[in-house]
């Protein structure tokens, strides 16, 4: 297609101004117009598009964005959502320094087996349940996302879509496991400033004449819907197996390609992504076919959070297309060779972006040389990408995770 106009990226940047901006300054608008911003922002970069390069072309731009790397993103995150959502933990317990410090270390560990996702729309509800008879609290909500909503998903591709990203393109399943000590000495950092933080806000409570009730002798615990774990392993799998299936024979063609549905022009769906795609989907209905909905009502369940995901997401998908060919092709001038520049650079996109864009981005520009060719290991073998967690903007994801939650 030769060299890619930069003004092809504008519908880019003006969707994720959008998400950025609207739902702080006209959060009530946002919420009922989304999807017409991502429509009006996908329009803008698929007409001129195809004026450009012509309908086949986009089509076959588009269709493989969403049959390659969206669908395996939203049906893993829908995933998720589901069967975290038909699992509910109820108790007595009081929100104290000491057992908020300790739910946030566990969620932390948790989010890598189940994501981000499932854990944090897991242990929301009991953070809120267990710090209702608090005031000062509203830190609480804040280490929340940084631990369990943003960090504690970086072991695994499970854990937060961007590494399924990253798997999908050939990372090792069990490459980013070896982040774990990074992990561990961030958790310790952060889990200590926030039991200062919350030990200080706990007294000023007491102090005020706030008390939890404990007026029950023993402390009750109560696991409702267990059984999904079953179904959080089914998940699990599906995505170890579309990783694995491909280099195995009986998927291969005779020329080593893997055996693919061909859905328009060289746009192919590969078998083991929807081997993958299947395990998840029955895993979600199942899910809900075996828990009653008193447990789903339990957790305030609805299809607010994931539907805004999907709509916002397919944007992204879309409308960073120009970007990533840009990339690929002159990825190698930006002068970003050293982890230091990686770091602050990844870090400053994703935090008013998203970390899956911002991968695939940094992803495309660190795998390929100034000639477009893959190239994404260093000498030692280690890839160049795992810095891209930076932070994320609060209110975005914490709203994507759980909807609208007041804890101060």
């Amino acid at each position: 297609m030769g060299n890619i106009p930069l003004w092809l990226c504008i519908p880019f940047a003006g969707l994720l101004l959008c998400i950025a901006i609207f739902p702080l300054v006209k959060g009530e608008w946002w919420d009922k117009n989304k999807g017409w911003a991502v429509l009006i922002w996908s329009l803008l970069f698929m007409i001129p598009f195809a004026v450009k390069y012509g309908a086949g072309e986009t089509a076959e731009t588009v269709l493989e964005c969403i049959v390659n790397d969206y669908l395996s993103f939203i049906v893993l995150l829908f995933g998720l959502f589901c069967v975290s959502g038909n699992i509910n933990l109820e108790g007595d317990f009081v929100g104290s320094p000491r057992m908020n410090t300790g739910l946030l270390a566990m969620g932390t560990l948790l989010s890598s087996c189940i994501g981000t996702t499932g854990a944090s729309m897991l242990l929301v509800r009991p953070m809120i349940q267990m710090n209702s008879w608090r005031r000062n609290k509203s830190h609480i909500m804040v280490f929340f996302i940084f631990l369990i909503s943003n960090m504690g998903g970086c072991l695994t591709p499970i854990g937060d879509p961007p590494l399924l990203m990253g798997f999908m393109r050939g990372v090792p399943f069990t490459w980013s496991l070896r982040l774990f000590p990074v992990l561990i000495f961030n958790m310790v950092i952060l889990l200590i400033v926030f039991y200062f933080i919350d030990r200080r806000a706990y007294r000023r409570d007491i102090a005020l004449g706030m008390r939890p009730d404990i007026s029950r002798p023993t402390t009750t615990f109560k696991v409702n819907g267990l059984h999904n774990i079953i179904f959080m392993i089914m998940i699990v799998a599906g995505v170890v197996l579309s990783g694995v299936l491909p280099g195995m024979k009986a998927f291969q063609n005779a020329d080593g390609s893997v055996i693919s549905v061909p859905i328009f022009r060289s746009v192919r769906l590969a078998v083991p992504t929807l081997i993958e795609i299947v395990i998840i989907l029955v895993a979600a209905f199942l899910s809900f076919k075996t828990t009653k909905s008193e447990v789903r009502t339990k957790n305030h369940f609805t299809w607010g959070a994931i539907e805004e995901v999907a709509v916002l997401f397919i944007g992204i998908f879309i409308t960073m297309q120009p970007a990533l060919m840009i990339l690929k092709s002159k990825g190698a001038e930006l002068g970003l060779t050293k982890p230091l520049e990686m770091f602050w650079a990844t870090g400053a996109l994703s935090s008013f972006l998203d970390n899956t864009p911002t991968y695939l981005v940094f992803l495309t520009d660190r795998c390929c040389d100034d000639r477009g060719n893959r190239c994404c290991q260093n000498a030692d073998g280690d890839f160049l990408w795992c810095s891209i967690y930076g932070s994320q903007h609060l209110y975005r994801k914490c709203s994507e995770l759980y909807g609208e939650v007041h804890l101060g």
